[in-house]
């Protein structure tokens, strides 16, 4: 039987990735045989500060919160309209934000010590996805039936960094109620890769790894349950954190995460440059910082590296690219020189099965509402298959993906079945291996994706592509996303670095370790300040 399978395994993948090389000559040289229209040149600097040297110069008044609001305010008008990633703005109420925050440092009531103890982001704009409240914003989720709802107040996460002094500036796009890799839905639209506005920027966070890749926003925030942190980051060029499991609060997120949904699904930072990622990071964990290690000084050269470069044969994957493979043999040369570590290449057998571990695992969540049921806003169900006759006519308010999402769960199983028994085996068996694999000094160096960033529409021909980052979701560990340079196409690559549970500071370490040498986000526009 374990024979008839390999040969099976092997046949399907032949099939596989056939068609997939058949549908990206037809995406390339059919449908999107038109060129790349550039972005608006950066010809202010401010664009290109991180996140916590704005917040210091605005503290030192080197700069004013309002000129820094304003520069953001003026970059999104620039290019937003070459990419959609903007859904909901208020820029009004930011600028009054930002009035209060230079008043307050004008006046001297507190010490420039007191100012970053109490406040480390004063002054500083942020954005986030709209699907995480924020009070008086859109909190559409990308679904029609959610088209006129507004927040009634702050997300925690939201809070927190408000709390720090930073000013919500703009809500950004995501696919359909946050549950597919391209940000495209029947409310906003479709949002478009800043390198190439013919390939998709991800999802479910695409809209805000667009504007950070754009340097139309400073510093951004995400949520993950599958890859919507570290795909989107991926496909332009940034970076981004997945928290270990149970770190970081989902509260006041759109669909609400059911059950151990929860403990699957990461909210995390989204930036342009490394340095931000530990800041941000400390203050989203709130109160659960103290199970990490986040002050820890980490010594890179006493670290273990492991490393794959693909998933060890998943028939329905996409092929590695070469630039991908290429991007990790670069960061593994890296550590090899500069810190004489010798990487392993690890053989992860269970990884060549991380759909059916990740599906099995949301699926027998027994909280959880069917989709007909989140798509109807838990009131009732939708008709899964009429709406799919009505999608074919152009009639339906919900995406393909969507309903095909929906229909999927015709193949969920009893929690008792066999194959299910199975693959939460299977789970539980990689959770062990990892584990004891990385310990707490070891990292993994994995594709984030198989394929730098596919076209318009292409992942519906690739749909399982996103079990590189979704398997990592439900071992509950951290995953950060680092940006490698670009690639032959002209788009971004990248890897993702893993650690085991609570170890979030080794892989944040490495990622700042890689930008050093490799140089992090590489700007889509000229830069001419």
């Amino acid at each position: 039987m374990k024979r008839f399978t390999k040969i099976l395994f092997v046949v399907f993948r032949i099939l596989f990735r056939t068609w997939d090389l058949a549908a990206n000559f037809i995406f390339q040289k059919v449908i999107y045989p038109k060129p790349k229209r550039e972005l608006p040149d950066i010809n202010d600097l401010i664009l290109l500060d991180s996140a916590t040297s704005l917040a210091a110069k605005i503290r030192h008044r080197k700069i004013t919160s309002v000129e820094v609001v304003k520069s953001f305010i003026k970059r999104i008008e620039a290019v937003n309209p070459l990419l959609n990633a903007v859904v909901d703005k208020r820029y009004e109420e930011a600028l009054k934000d930002a009035e209060a925050a230079d008043e307050l440092i004008s006046s001297g009531r507190k010490t420039i010590e007191e100012l970053e103890q109490d406040l480390p982001f004063l002054g500083v704009p942020f954005t986030t996805k709209v699907s995480v409240a924020v009070e008086g914003m859109a909190l559409t989720a990308g679904l029609v039936k959610r088209k006129n709802m507004r927040a009634k107040k702050d997300a925690l996460t939201v809070a927190i960094l408000r709390k720090a002094g930073a000013i919500p500036l703009a809500n950004t796009n995501v696919s359909e109620l946050c549950m597919w890799w391209e940000s495209s839905n029947n409310v906003h639209g479709r949002t478009n890769n800043a390198y190439d506005q013919n390939r998709i920027v991800g999802g479910s966070s695409g809209g805000e790894a667009c504007l950070q890749s754009a340097a139309a926003s400073p510093m951004g925030m995400g949520s993950d349950i599958g890859g919507s942190i570290r795909m989107p980051c991926f496909f332009n060029g940034v970076f981004g954190h997945k928290a270990s499991t149970g770190i970081v609060s989902n509260h006041g997120q759109e669909p609400e995460a059911m059950g151990d949904l929860d403990t699957f699904m990461s909210t995390g930072p989204i930036v342009r440059n490394a340095v931000d990622l530990m800041p941000l990071f400390k203050l989203l964990a709130g109160p659960n910082v103290s199970k990490l290690q986040l002050d820890k000084k980490v010594d890179l050269s006493q670290i273990k590296i492991y490393y794959m470069e693909h998933d060890g044969g998943f028939p329905f994957c996409s092929k590695v690219d070469s630039d991908i493979k290429d991007a990790i043999q670069r960061a593994i040369g890296h550590f090899r020189c500069a810190y004489n570590i010798k990487a392993s290449r690890a053989s992860i057998k269970g990884l060549s099965r991380s759909f059916e571990i990740w599906a099995t695992k949301m699926f027998a969540v027994e909280e959880a509402y069917s989709w007909s049921e989140e798509l109807a806003l838990r009131k009732g169900s939708v008709n899964l298959y009429w709406e799919l006759c009505k999608w074919f006519v152009g009639m339906s308010e919900n995406t393909l993906p969507s309903l095909g999402l929906g229909l999927s769960e015709i193949f969920k199983r009893e929690l008792n079945h066999p194959e299910t028994q199975k693959f939460l085996s299977m789970c539980n068996d990689l959770k062990r291996e990892f584990q004891a694999l990385l310990g707490d000094n070891g990292i993994f160096m994995y594709p984030t994706h198989p394929t730098a960033a596919p076209y318009h529409n292409q992942p519906l021909c690739r749909p399982f592509n996103f079990s590189y980052t979704a398997i990592f979701n439900v071992l509950g560990l951290p995953a950060t996303q680092v940006p490698m340079g670009i690639g032959q196409n002209g788009v971004p690559v990248g890897l993702q670095v893993v650690g085991a549970l609570y170890m979030d500071h080794l892989t944040i370490a490495a990622a700042c370790e890689l930008e050093k040498s490799f140089g992090g986000w590489v700007s889509p526009s000229k830069i001419s300040c």
